[in-house]
Order: C-alpha cells, then structure tokens, then sequence
C-alpha cells in the first residue's frame, strides 16, 4: 500500500489557505505566520503506520505552522487496536476505511465538521460519490462512500447520504494489481488468472496479509471461471472454503515461491527475478524500478483491488489540540502534501491543490498518462520513469475508473483468518 512521501511551498501561499487558530486572526496582518505557536508550542501525536509517516511532511507542516508531529508508528491492526482500547493514546489517526467498521461503533472518534476543512467541497468524487469522471466505480468491499459519512459527530453510526461529519478526511488512496517482470515473461498478461498459471510454477506470490490476500485470491478466483461472488469483501464460510481450497491446491502443486508479508521482501523477490509475478504494491515496483529493473504494475482486464487511508479525531480531543489538529488537516488537504504523494505515484485527496504544486509535466505523467517529456523522479530525486515513458495503468480516470472491490473486513473476518492460516500452513 502506501510507502514513502515528502517536499516544496512559499510562507506567502501558505498564509492564504490555512484555517487559523483561535486567538491568532491578528497575525494575519504582519503577512507571515511561522511563529504562530512557538511561546506554547502544540505537538500531534500522530498515530499509523509506518508507511504513512513521512518526516519531510511532519517538517514541512511544522516550518509552515509551527506545530510539531509526533508519530506513533504501529501495524494496521494495532492502529485499530489502539483506535478501540486507547482513544486517548493519540491525537490524530492515519486508518484505512476498511477499519472503521470495528472502530466507529465503540464512539471514539469524533466526527469530522466539514465547515472547519477549507477543501472539503473539493475531495474527490470517489469518496464522497464512489465515482470517478461521473461514472461509478465497483464498490464491493468497503468503498469509502459507505463508511465516510456519521450521522453526526458523536454518532456511532454511518449515513448512508451526506452530512456536515465525516468520519476520516481522505489522505491517500490507490489501486493495487498484478506486479509483473516483463522481461522475463516475455508476453502480454491481462488477466488475474494469471497468477494461478502453472506456466509460472515456482515463480509467482501472493500477499500474506489475510484480508487482502483473500481478495486478491478472489480475483483470481473469479477471473479463472470458477466462481462469482456477490460480494468479494464480505464472503460467506462457503465462499471463504471455495477461495481457500483453490489457493491450497495451486500451493501444493508447487505455484508459489512465496507469500510475503512484508513491503522490502514484495521488492527482493521481484528485483532478484525469484518471482515474475505477484500481487504487488505501486510503490514497490517503483522500488524494483530505480534499481533499473524492468517491473510492471499491471493493469487487468477484470480491475483493481483499491485502499484507502484517513485522518481521523479521537472524540476526547479539544481545546488546542483540536484546533491544532483541523490545522494540519486543513494543510494536508492545501497541495504541497498532495503533489509529493501524487509524485510517489499514491493520490491525493483534493486533486486541484495538488496540481497547482506539481509542475505541468509531472501532472501530466502522473495523472494523464501522457508520455514523459522528461525524466520523472521521486521527492528524493531517484528518476522513477525515462522521458518518453507512461505510467501503468494510464491516467488516473483510468486507473481509479477501473476499480472492482476495495479492501475490507469481513462478517467471517475471524472464519476467514482461521481458513487463511491453514493455507499457510499447507
């Protein structure tokens, strides 16, 4: 999923987009704001995953605000862990939407008032709507459209239409496929069922992390013929047996060369040719990349498998904090965090701020699909495409156009973990 992000923004325009702390409407005159907080500095403890946690972005918001970053950096399930047996550990959540259905019931996150974040008419359609272009994307899963609004913002419960409260603030989304070695498979692959193919015995892996796994699995599952699920993201015990058996038979049969769990493995296997094809991160076939690798985040005929990340507020949270916590927000959502991710190859929750920090060539490499009309590189200045290269999958209507299910947590989460794990063991 997500993996790095970071630099680049002038005081002057800073000033202009920022939701201002109580108290400090008077500074606003002198044109510049860096000292704002520093007599009674406000640290945010920052509470996700690793993979979300960029320092750049932290010193970046802190020299534009004052307000310093401290993140709390545990795995996806301890950061729902957290969210449900200590609210009061954190002062902001970085969760993917597929979370939420265990976290929201216990109360305690806040609601999000929409009236105090400056951009929230401008996040993307595939929130708010689940569409993309005007047109609607698959949503089996947990599509954020069906978990992003509360009924109000002490409710435990969602809205089904759109209120004043949102549950988490978008900050970074994909859609996630097939990684492949062009090179080494030497033919075109447009399907999911590919992974299953015994022509790559020995060669291809899959995701060990369950809940994902067992969508990916699915895809697979479907695109081979055997079976249609209503709903990929919330299986029934028999479809979990059916989803399990076929991953079972494929790993006897000696498919597999691994199930990995963690990003860097995904990359050792790929770079050093072990695998030609895998369930794949974007940012790790960008990792295969830089190492001058032929790599492919593959697009499929059948659509991708899409996540989604969020800040959200613990409900205790107030006074200072709280407004502190809107300010950073508020920030996140004003382009400089935006263009850095979009240049990762993530995307950013309000397009049109992004793109007025992005130079025109970027934007039209990363979000247009048009060739490059000179090197692209990363945030750190690794060159991540030759002019002249598009970008997999194409434009982002393209990309985010083609999604089929979304990452979730299951009624069976606890059958299907159980069934996941005699596979592994298999």
């Amino acid at each position: 999923m997500a993996d790095d992000l970071k630099d680049t923004l002038s005081t002057a325009a800073t000033m202009q987009r920022r939701s201002l702390l109580k108290g400090t409407a008077g500074i606003l005159a002198t044109g510049i704001f860096p000292a704002v907080h520093a007599a009674d500095p406000i640290v945010l403890r920052y509470l996700g995953t690793a993979v979300n946690q960029d320092k750049a972005i932290a010193e970046k918001f802190e020299k534009d605000t004052g307000i310093k970053i401290q993140y709390v950096a545990v795995t996806t399930d301890d950061v729902t862990k957290r969210a449900v047996t200590a609210p009061n550990s954190f002062d902001l959540i970085d969760s993917e939407y597929f979370s939420l259905k265990n976290i929201v019931p216990t109360g305690n996150l806040k609601g999000i008032d929409v009236k105090r974040i400056k951009n929230a008419d401008k996040i993307t359609t595939l929130f708010t709507k689940g569409e993309v272009g005007g047109k609607k994307v698959g949503d089996q899963g947990t599509a954020p459209k069906k978990v992003i609004y509360l009924e109000g913002e002490k409710s435990k419960k969602f809205s089904a239409t759109p209120t004043q409260f949102m549950s988490l603030i978008p900050t970074v989304y994909n859609a996630d496929t097939l990684g492949i070695r062009p090179d080494l498979i030497k033919r075109p692959i447009s399907s999911w069922a590919e992974l299953l193919n015994p022509e790559f015995k020995g060669k291809a892996a899959i995701l060990n992390i369950p809940s994902i796994g067992i969508m990916d699995a699915a895809m697979v599952v479907e695109a081979m013929g055997i079976y249609k699920y209503p709903d990929k993201g919330n299986m029934t015990k028999k479809e979990i047996d059916l989803t399990i058996k076929t991953l079972i038979e494929a790993k006897k049969q000696g498919q597999f060369r691994s199930l990995w769990k963690d990003f860097n493995e995904s990359v050792n296997l790929m770079a050093s040719g072990e695998v030609v094809i895998q369930s794949m991160w974007s940012p790790a076939v960008t990792a295969v990349r830089t190492k001058g690798i032929a790599c492919n985040f593959q697009p499929l005929k059948e659509g991708y498998r899409a996540w989604a990340s969020g800040f959200g507020l613990p409900a205790t949270l107030s006074g200072k904090k709280l407004d502190g916590a809107y300010e950073f927000i508020n920030w996140f959502l004003d382009g400089w965090a935006g263009a850095y991710l979009n240049r990762q190859g993530y995307y950013s929750a309000v397009l049109d701020t992004a793109k007025a920090k992005m130079e025109a060539y970027e934007w039209a490499y990363w979000m247009e699909g048009k060739p490059a009309t000179q090197d692209i590189k990363s945030p750190n200045g690794d060159v991540l495409a030759k002019k002249g290269e598009s970008r997999d999958g194409g434009s982002y209507e393209q990309r985010m156009g083609g999604i089929a299910c979304w990452n979730a947590v299951m009624d069976e989460n606890a059958y299907m973990v159980q069934k996941w794990n005699e596979f592994v063991a298999a």
